[in-house]
């Protein structure tokens, strides 16, 4: 057969539908099975493999990553990074297989692109169980969900991390001063509760997500890269300088608090939701998997020395994110601000996902003349469903250690190895193959269960605290 070339023009996402693709190429659901047969071509205008190399960094990249330094405490300072460079190789393995069954799908059904929920939809149709197929488009209703928690998730936890930098940087402000080596302790100013900073962050925050054009938010976008770049490079600056000596840290810390690590480790990893629309929007979609690679494993790299440079600086003190640990000098009070900016900037960015997914069906629903304020207000009520969210567990630690627990390891973890078992099960899979899925699969469901458990339970009966919370060294 000769090769077929296929554009964006050419493409009709059958993904989005509730039946069967129709369209097969002759010779039935095997008719492509040679990839010889098939060639992807990207978009005219798409992205460079420098700019989704950039975007796949911005995507995995945010509090997550501040989090970390916290994540190892409640690891051990050798089990800790040990297991997040596990973590990190299954991770990017798994993103790996969502790749590799949706290009699957592309050449089986001739189709240009393929998205996360559409993979899972054609897989449950070729697996051998009946009922299963039956409910194929409950598998694009699943992920999402898992999206949208997901990426609500995220948006809780910008406002509790907004909410803490911005309370501590005000409390602080009497005693800052131009002196960033000096070793005294600071008397914090008493101020109001952080959760009444959350509610007076939501104005300011509902007018951002009023913008709806993604241009005006790439825009945004890039103020945050640019305002998070600056704010690690000082961050390294200055945990590399005067590390203690860390004899005293465990090498691996209580089973208890591990689960929490699990939660907060696969929340900084999950960034598999921005894998195949990365991959879409490119020139020369056949670059993908060597930027993916490099891309996740500076992304690895990144975290590892942070959270356990993080650690052996601060050791027991250090907070939910590094930035609360930073000194009360104008320097790193800026670093602390300027963080929040991107941060706050990149809510827009997050909250987009989960806006297109629930907002145009309920606009469908009403006439035109009042479909621009059906949108007004529902953007306002998931901006304030975040907010009072974040309200009731106001510790940014916890936030992430749920989010992570309970969507970030479905989506990341538990979904994609299901996926190539039921993609290539009735053409054959070597049992390795299949054992290796289903130990991935399991190890994410348990993290999941006891990440969750374990979260909910220190949200209920917290440990009692270590760090004096009124006062600050600087």
């Amino acid at each position: 057969m000769s090769t077929r070339r296929l554009r964006s023009e050419d493409y009709n996402d059958y993904s989005s539908t509730d039946v069967t693709p129709e369209g097969s190429p002759p010779g039935g659901m095997n008719g492509f099975g040679h990839p010889e047969s098939y060639q992807r071509f990207g978009e005219t205008n798409g992205t460079t493999w420098y700019e989704t190399l950039i975007h796949l960094l911005k995507g995995n990249i945010g509090t997550g990553l501040l989090g970390l330094p916290l994540a190892v405490k409640n690891a051990g300072i050798l089990l800790g990074p040990v297991s997040l460079l596990v973590m990190g190789i299954v991770a990017v393995h798994c993103m790996g297989i969502l790749v590799k069954c949706a290009h699957h799908f592309c050449h089986r059904f001739q189709k240009q692109f393929v998205d996360y929920g559409g993979a899972v939809v054609h897989g449950l149709e070729s697996i051998p169980n009946a009922w299963l197929r039956t409910h194929a488009v409950w598998g694009r209703r699943i992920v999402g969900l898992f999206l949208i928690v997901t990426q609500l998730g995220f948006c809780c936890v910008y406002f509790v991390f907004l909410a803490d930098n911005l309370k501590q940087v005000i409390s602080a402000a009497n005693g800052t001063t131009n002196d960033c080596n000096s070793n005294r302790t600071v008397v914090m100013t008493p101020t109001m509760d952080s959760r009444l900073y959350m509610l007076s962050l939501l104005p300011f925050v509902v007018l951002l997500t009023f913008i709806q054009n993604l241009k005006v938010l790439s825009i945004f976008s890039m103020l945050a890269n640019v305002a998070m770049l600056v704010s690690l490079i000082v961050i390294y600056q200055y945990i590399v300088r005067d590390i203690p000596d860390p004899s005293n840290l465990p090498l691996a810390a209580a089973w208890k608090t591990y689960p929490l690590f699990f939660g907060t480790a696969i929340f900084a990893f999950e960034g598999i939701g921005v894998v195949l629309p990365l991959e879409n929007k490119m020139k020369n979609p056949q670059q993908f998997p060597v930027i993916l690679y490099v891309g996740m494993t500076i992304v690895t790299i990144l975290y590892i020395s942070l959270s356990v440079l993080g650690y052996l600086r601060f050791g027991a003190d250090i907070q939910a994110s590094i930035t609360l640990n930073l000194p009360n000098c104008w320097l790193y009070q800026a670093v602390k601000l300027l963080f929040s900016i991107g941060i706050f900037f990149t809510y827009a960015v997050q909250f987009y996902v989960p806006a297109e997914i629930i907002i145009p069906p309920l606009v469908a629903r009403v006439s035109e003349r009042w479909g621009w304020v059906v949108n007004l207000l529902l953007r306002v009520a998931l901006v304030s469903v975040t907010c009072v969210l974040a309200i009731l567990i106001p510790r940014l630690d916890l936030v992430i250690s749920l989010v992570g627990s309970i969507s970030s390891s479905a989506l990341a973890l538990i979904f994609p190895p299901l996926l190539e078992i039921a993609t290539y099960y009735t053409e054959g899979l070597h049992p390795i193959i299949i054992a290796k899925d289903i130990a991935i699969s399991l190890f994410g469901f348990v993290g999941f269960v006891v990440g969750t458990y374990e979260a909910l339970v220190e949200l209920v009966a917290p440990a009692p605290a270590v760090v004096n919370a009124t006062r600050i060294r600087v």
